[in-house]
């Protein structure tokens, strides 16, 4: 029986590696390769002109999430999507996921490749952190930030005793969803096990470019990763940049994640709360209700997004 398990599992393994590659051939690489200090970042660049709006998806999300929002934007100015390190097509990092990290590649591959300055950053969910951070970071280089449905610096220690041990796939070891992916599972049912978590017309493209060997260990090592920035962000003042922040109208659904009603009630009032509290980093600032929108609000509401930006432009 060992030996029959062992058989079938390695068939599953090259059938998935087969279907993946038929896959990644379907969807050929929309970007360059950019070399950023020892491996390379897949960068999708539109438009002309300046300033450069610069879209930073959230965790375990890549630049094709932004399409519908980089399309628009590109009759306007220059657009910049990109997979961060282990993601997608970009190659795998040699350094730990720090914000410092991943602030330090996006500011030199945007340097590489010339990028007009100054930057509008857009980031999104996780990547709300790291827009901030590069901010923080390189203040001459930022002309505005977007903020989109993103993680406040103090919204996990607000939720830690709701939520102990994280819930839905945040609580589950990397190995799971690894060995998922590798044995062709998560393709059965037409990918039904990614519901809740990729919209449907995404999930082909999820399994056989998203989700590079290395996706799930780099998205988990972002997020165990992030807490000296949340610290580093607290009390963060921003001036007078601009600041818009975009909160979602939807709220999460937090009963696939198995939280009860109650709990989801009260992560989702901290969440807004949190969303409101930003309007402290500038007194530049508003807020704006992506109405017909819940967490995903690139792929669901993008128009709100862009109409964002272009005000940002035109001041």
């Amino acid at each position: 029986m060992l030996v029959v398990l062992v058989v079938a599992v390695g068939a599953s393994v090259t059938i998935e590696q087969a279907q993946a590659a038929a896959g990644r051939a379907e969807h050929p690489m929309p970007g360059a390769l950019v070399d950023v200090g020892g491996h390379s970042l897949h960068v999708v660049r539109a438009g002309e002109g300046g300033p450069t709006v610069v879209l930073e998806a959230g965790s375990g999300e890549v630049a094709s999430g932004w399409q519908a929002v980089a399309t628009a934007l590109a009759d306007d100015t220059t657009v910049i999507r990109y997979d961060r390190a282990g993601t997608a097509w970009s190659e795998p990092a040699g350094t730990p996921r720090t914000a410092d990290a991943i602030v330090a590649e996006l500011h030199t591959g945007l340097d590489k490749i010339g990028a007009p300055k100054p930057y509008i950053l857009v980031g999104h969910s996780l990547g709300g952190l790291y827009v901030r951070e590069f901010a923080r970071q390189h203040p001459d280089d930022v002309a505005g930030l977007v903020l989109v449905d993103a993680r406040p610096e103090d919204d996990a220690r607000r939720t830690a005793e709701l939520v102990p041990n994280g819930a839905g796939t945040a609580a589950l070891p990397t190995w799971i969803p690894s060995l998922l992916k590798a044995t062709g599972v998560l393709r059965l049912g037409q990918g039904v096990l990614l519901d809740g978590l990729v919209p449907a017309s995404q999930r082909r493209e999820f399994l056989d470019v998203t989700a590079s060997p290395t996706y799930f260990a780099t998205q988990r090592e972002e997020a165990d990763l992030i807490g000296p920035t949340e610290q580093a962000l607290r009390d963060q003042d921003l001036g007078a940049l601009p600041v818009r922040i975009i909160t979602r109208g939807l709220p999460q659904d937090y009963a696939a994640a198995g939280i009860d009603a109650g709990t989801g009630a009260e992560l989702e009032r901290i969440w807004q709360d949190g969303q409101r509290r930003m309007l402290a980093l500038s007194t530049d600032s508003r807020l704006v209700v992506a109405e017909r929108s819940g967490h995903l609000v690139p792929a669901e509401q993008p128009e709100i997004i862009v109409a964002q930006v272009r005000e940002l432009l035109g001041e």
